[in-house]
């Protein structure tokens, strides 16, 4: 990837420049965000970056999200939770919000817009594309079954199957493939904007991003990343294109990546409080037993903070961990202040108080939300591109480790219950079910051609990709087959929904109830 001086991207109503005839069949204009792959006949409207938030929007991708479980299924919960597209919903809200906030301030600085906010708007609502069904538990799945069991090298990332969604999967009528979206969106839909095959060169040089650990042995490794070897080309290409540093976020896509953690932040309590599934006391338990004793927790090695069951022990280890991947913003006495803070707000005032479905409970859930969101919108500010861990656009260091908190209770209370533990590991079974069986299909000689086309499809597009790869990465022929059969099998079993695959897996092990319904849907 060339370096670039970090520049500002162009007003809203910047009109796309002409394409380059030598970069018409492959590649972005150097240097020019509205630029697309492919010429567009769409470049005639004035706006190119609301032409990229239609595309999305109409997507049948966009369109699944509703039936795909963010962290549970509402038949788990009894009561209304988020699914991944209301969440989506939420963060485009949040992310246009900061990213206006930001041009304000930056005008009253005597400056122009720093951000475009209906790029961070398109590339919100293409953040979750590449969810697999059953939320992060068919994420971990998928991966697992693709490095282990289908021999893909980049396995499967839900970061990585959006870009491939955007740039590869979907389609649209002017593009040969993808939905030929502008350079800036993107490049602002790359959370993570490198492959696994990230040079390690350039990881030494900056230092490991968020998403990049450097292990024991001292290698680095990849655990998140925005783009499969497939599809590195096109995202590099993108990132030429608004001139972005090397393992760093656009301004846009790092506001959206703020956004993102600010919702899930707040929205899970809201979810988990309305089902009953936030218990006050061992909360409560937990937040007292580690603001009671603070300076004992400090005082302890960390073996035994490891080793420890009591509550507050999980705090702690939180604190401890971030003071050891974040140590350029942890501070003790913010973590200090935000446990306090979400004790009182939360733990205290919230919760003490279980939520009956009452106007006056969801009086009280409303403001409890409404105020926790306003405080993390305005504590967004740019920040100098000093540490590899920190995007162009972070939360002051008080929100920050606000956010860590809150994100804290649901992992703590929320994903590590028993009884949800037990319905994941069935959901992972009907995911693994699909794939061995879809391999099967495709290895039997006499019945390969009845198929799902949409799957030979899949698997066709990523045969040529394969082969259109540079001399130095091609594959063989011979492995190319394989990669493309594999790649192929998980983007078709990735682009269900939960409700898709729990029927293709049923019928795929001859127990459907409504045979001929199914076959139009897979």
């Amino acid at each position: 990837m060339t370096l670039h001086d970090e520049t500002t991207p162009p007003a809203a109503d910047a009109p796309p420049l002409p394409a380059d005839p030598a970069r018409v069949e492959r590649g972005t204009v150097v240097g020019n965000p509205a630029s697309r792959v492919f010429p567009d006949h769409d470049d005639a409207r004035a706006d190119p970056w609301s032409i990229d938030l239609e595309r999305i929007q109409f997507s049948p991708y966009f369109s699944r999200l509703s039936a795909v479980t963010q962290v549970v299924s509402p038949s788990i919960s009894g009561a209304p939770v988020h699914n991944r597209l209301t969440h989506t919903l939420k963060v485009s809200a949040i992310a246009r919000v900061v990213a206006l906030q930001l041009n304000t301030r930056s005008r009253r600085a005597g400056e122009g817009d720093i951000c475009n906010a209906t790029v961070v708007e398109a590339a919100a609502y293409a953040h979750d594309l590449g969810h697999p069904p059953f939320g992060h538990l068919g994420e971990s799945t998928l991966n697992r079954l693709a490095r282990e069991e289908l021999g893909l090298p980049d396995g499967f990332e839900g970061n990585a199957q959006t870009y491939r969604i955007l740039v590869s999967l979907d389609v649209v009528e002017n593009a040969p493939r993808g939905l030929n979206l502008t350079a800036a969106v993107r490049a602002a839909s790359a959370k993570y904007p490198w492959a696994p095959s990230v040079d390690a060169a350039d990881v030494e040089r900056i230092g490991p991003p968020r998403g990049i650990r450097r292990s024991p042995d001292g290698a680095y490794r990849v655990h998140k990343y925005s783009a499969y070897d497939l599809d590195l080309e096109d995202l590099d290409d993108a990132r030429e294109g608004v001139d972005a540093e090397p393992l760093r976020q656009s301004i846009e896509g790092a506001v959206m990546d703020l956004a993102d953690d600010i919702a899930y932040s707040v929205h899970d309590v809201d979810d988990f409080y309305r089902a009953g599934i936030l218990d006050h006391a061992p909360i409560a338990a937990e937040f007292r037993g580690w603001l009671d004793d603070v300076l004992e927790w400090r005082d302890r090695d960390d073996a035994e903070v490891r080793a420890e069951l009591a509550p507050g022990a999980g705090l702690e280890r939180l604190r401890r961990k971030m003071r050891r991947d974040d140590p350029w913003i942890a501070d003790d006495e913010a973590f200090l202040a935000a446990v306090s803070d979400v004790d009182a707000e939360m733990v205290t005032d919230l919760l003490a108080r279980p939520f009956d479905g009452s106007l006056t409970a969801e009086r009280r859930l409303a403001a409890f939300t409404d105020r926790w969101i306003r405080r993390f919108q305005e504590s967004a500010r740019l920040r100098p591109l000093d540490t590899p861990r920190a995007g162009p656009v972070v939360l002051s260091a008080s929100a920050w480790h606000h956010v860590e908190v809150l994100k804290f209770v649901h992992k703590r209370f929320v994903l590590s219950r028993p009884d949800l533990a037990i319905q994941q590991r069935g959901m992972s079974r009907i995911l693994a079910r699909s794939v061995r069986a879809l391999g099967e299909w495709l290895d039997d000689d006499l019945d390969r051609a009845r198929t799902p086309r949409r799957l030979r499809e899949l698997i066709a597009l990523a045969r040529e990709q394969y082969t259109a790869l540079s001399a130095e990465r091609r594959p063989s022929d011979a492995d190319a087959e394989r990669l493309a059969r594999s790649r192929g099998i998980v983007d078709y079993v990735a682009s269900l929904t939960d409700a898709q695959a729990f029927a293709l897996s049923e019928a795929i092990s001859g127990r459907a109830d409504r045979l001929w319904a199914l076959g139009q849907r897979l």
